[in-house]
């Protein structure tokens, strides 16, 4: 096998590259992952999938997200720094994703929000994220609590219960035209919203998603007409992340998701886990394939299980979420 780059060569260049070039740095990635990843690896060999066949994105094999919740699915061998897991229910099994370089996943997030957002300094940032803020390893509250402190405003800050405080809070900042950030899991907006509705005029109201068991599930713009109603808004924007992954995609209010130059969206087939939609295939929507090259040291091809449509220009839109029958039928998580 040809001789790869290092992984610091390839860090280096997760931040310096031209967009021209993302899938000459994803096959790179993948070769890197394939060689020092043992669970990746066995999962390309067990499809028969040649290596040095791979000359584009397309074509690289994308691991089940399930494969967090089975193996430690892990690039080179390394004592991780950080262990962000996923949220669930005392029966489920949560996701692990193991963190060797916590400054790369900073670097990453504060590039991705100031691509959308601008300066974090420009910012009041409020957390409202109580479901989160009980547990210690949430990658969302690393990044969150980040925002809040570069922000460097006396008012930014997380927020669990204190619904009374927190409506306090969003008035004095209104009356300051102060451009606010309320970045929120789905119920807990809810719960303010109908508790506090008020008049939103300099604050952006963002949703990461979640019911958490504490509603009943409701579509994405059923969520957004009734906060938008509350906080007599135009938009909810929301965030797209999760565990598995060290990158967001944003929508600025109109359901559709943008990524930075560092995270891409491919589809699969919902009849064919293995085929990847082209634009002149019939099908129209498909599973959401995300390709993470921050992703360095776990896997940065993941096959997600949310139902999504992809747009021309790289932007995409979650449909909802499917179930994992189309990976267990394939017999790969006796690996």
């Amino acid at each position: 096998m040809n001789k790869y780059p290092s992984y610091n060569e390839l860090s280096k260049r997760i931040f310096d590259f031209n967009i021209s070039a993302f899938d000459m740095l994803a096959v790179e990635i993948f070769q890197f992952q394939y060689t020092h990843n043992e669970i990746y690896r066995r999962f390309v060999d067990i499809r028969n999938i040649n290596p040095a066949d791979i000359q584009k994105a397309e074509q690289i094999p994308f691991l089940p997200i399930t494969f967090f919740k089975t193996h430690r699915v892990q690039t080179t061998e390394f004592e991780p720094r950080a262990i962000f897991e996923s949220s669930g229910t005392t029966q489920s099994v949560n996701s692990k994703h193991y963190i060797k370089d916590t400054g790369l996943y900073t670097e990453n997030f504060i590039k991705g929000f100031e691509l959308f957002y601008g300066n974090t300094r420009d910012w009041c940032i409020l957390g409202l994220l109580p479901s989160y803020l009980e547990r210690s390893n949430s990658s969302l509250i690393v990044m969150v609590d980040e925002l809040i402190r570069r922000s460097g405003h006396e008012k930014s800050g997380f927020y669990i219960n204190q619904y009374d405080e927190l409506a306090e809070c969003l008035n004095r900042l209104e009356r300051q035209r102060q451009k606010t950030l309320l970045i929120g899991v789905t119920f807990a907006l809810l719960d303010f919203a109908e508790a506090y509705p008020a008049e939103l005029k300099f604050t952006t109201v963002m949703e990461t998603g979640g019911m958490k068991g504490r509603r009943a599930e409701i579509i994405r713009a059923e969520v957004h007409d009734r906060l938008k109603a509350a906080f007599k808004v135009s938009k909810i924007h929301s965030e797209y992340g999760m565990t598995e992954l060290l990158s967001q995609a944003y929508s600025g209010g109109d359901g559709i998701f943008y990524t930075t130059d560092r995270m891409k969206v491919l589809l699969r087939s919902e009849d064919d886990p293995y085929r990847i939609l082209t634009p002149g295939d019939k099908e129209t929507q498909g599973i959401i394939n995300v390709i993470d090259l921050a992703n360095l040291y776990s896997c940065s091809f993941i096959a997600t299980d949310d139902a999504g449509r992809l747009y021309p220009n790289g932007s995409f839109e979650v449909l909802g979420r499917v179930d994992n029958s189309d990976i267990r039928g394939c017999s790969l998580m006796a690996l």
